[in-house]
C-alpha cells in the first residue's frame, strides 16, 4: 500500500516538474520575442529620427527662404506707403 502512494507521488512530482519545464520554456520564447520586438522598434526609432531631421532640414530651408522673400516684401509694402502718401 505503500508503495502505490510513494509511485502516486512520484507521479505527481513528475507533473509538476513536467509544468514547470514547460513554463520555462515558455517564458524562454516570450524573452526571444520580446528581444525580437525591441530590436524592431530601435530600428523604427532609428529610421523616424531621420525622417524626423529630414524634415527639420526641409522646414529650416523653408523658413530661410520665407524670410528672404520677406525682405523683399517688406520693401515693396515701404515702397507703395511712400506712394499713397504723396498722392
Amino acid at each position: 500500500m505503500l508503495s502505490y502512494i510513494l509511485i502516486g507521488l512520484c507521479f505527481s512530482l513528475v507533473g509538476v516538474a513536467g509544468l514547470q519545464l514547460m513554463y520555462m520554456f515558455y517564458l524562454d520564447r516570450l524573452d526571444r520575442e520580446r528581444k525580437k520586438r525591441l530590436a524592431e522598434l530601435e530600428r523604427r526609432v532609428r529610421d523616424l529620427k531621420k525622417l524626423l531631421a529630414a524634415a527639420r532640414h526641409r522646414i529650416d530651408e523653408q523658413d530661410e527662404l520665407i524670410e528672404s522673400l520677406e525682405l523683399f516684401g517688406h520693401g515693396r509694402e515701404e515702397a507703395w506707403a511712400d506712394v499713397i502718401e504723396e498722392n
